[in-house]
């Protein structure tokens, strides 16, 4: 009889441990659920203005070609945005992929962040945070703060097309809150990988250059309205010279006024996956 009594009494012990287990489990699960990782990645844009008369750069070039090729920045997808400026082509070197355009764009931004001066390189993240474009671990952090934000959800394809031009099926939808007074503009940019430059004068003189995702064009196609999706077909010129295996057109929404970028999507125009 004694020994029946504590065979019992180690059964109950033993179901108590098993369902206190089991609600410790179901206590610990509930805790977690809001620290579980999200699933797939946020796109990130990494915009850097630079110039190969300016003998800083080349370093923040190979940063950005890095961010853009590596893509190991948890939870971001980088999409990289090479901007040559024209302020550096009076010292020596005409840089070939600069545009007074991209200067004007570096300018607006230079406003917002309330700069005395504007600088290269530079490296902007998602229209929010700049910094010395060499400096890699302030990239790695910036990016991945830009990836826990809000994202408009920003879909692509390519229409077939000629080769002097490129059509791209933009649809965007899930437009996070807009600044009260700013407008979400939506823009297309074309790039170019795999360009180099022998220089031959300024400060960069008897160096060979490598660039990844220059930008050849970019312009404003539309704007998103509160709460409606954006549906657009929009044509985008390729010029006699450039690549079309190494092209990729972005779209990004970028409020007006404060530079914030709201989302973005990039697609290859060689047909490729």
């Amino acid at each position: 009889m004694k020994y029946k009594i504590i065979l019992a009494s180690s059964i109950l012990a033993v179901i108590f441990l098993i369902a206190a287990l089991i609600n410790r489990k179901a206590d610990t699960s509930a805790m977690s659920d809001p620290l579980d990782p999200v699933e797939g990645k946020k796109a990130v844009l990494v915009e850097l203005f630079t110039s190969e008369g300016c003998s800083s750069c080349p370093p923040a070039d190979r940063l950005l070609s890095e961010l853009d090729q590596s893509q190991t920045i948890a939870g971001a997808e980088v999409i990289a945005l090479s901007q040559h400026v024209d302020y550096w082509n009076r010292l020596g070197w005409t840089d070939p992929f600069s545009s007074p355009a991209f200067s004007q764009r570096q300018s607006l931004y230079s406003r917002v962040f309330d700069n005395d001066s504007i600088y290269t390189p530079q490296m902007v993240v998602d229209g929010r945070i700049e910094f010395v474009g060499s400096n890699a671990a302030r990239a790695h952090s910036a990016i991945a703060q830009a990836a826990r934000a809000s994202k408009a959800t920003v879909n692509l394809s390519a229409s077939p097309s000629q080769a002097s031009a490129a059509a791209i099926k933009i649809h965007i939808e899930n437009l996070p809150a807009v600044t009260e007074g700013d407008r979400a503009e939506v823009i297309l940019a074309i790039t170019e990988s795999g360009l180099q430059s022998n220089v031959t004068r300024g400060e960069n003189s008897g160096r060979r250059l490598a660039h990844t995702a220059v930008t050849r064009s970019m312009e404003v196609v539309g704007s998103v309205e509160k709460g409606k999706p954006f549906d657009r077909e929009a044509t985008a010129q390729i010029e006699k010279g450039w690549n079309r295996d190494h092209l990729r057109a972005v779209v990004f929404v970028q409020e007006r006024e404060s530079r914030r970028v709201l989302g973005a999507a990039a697609i290859r125009l060689d047909g490729k996956p």
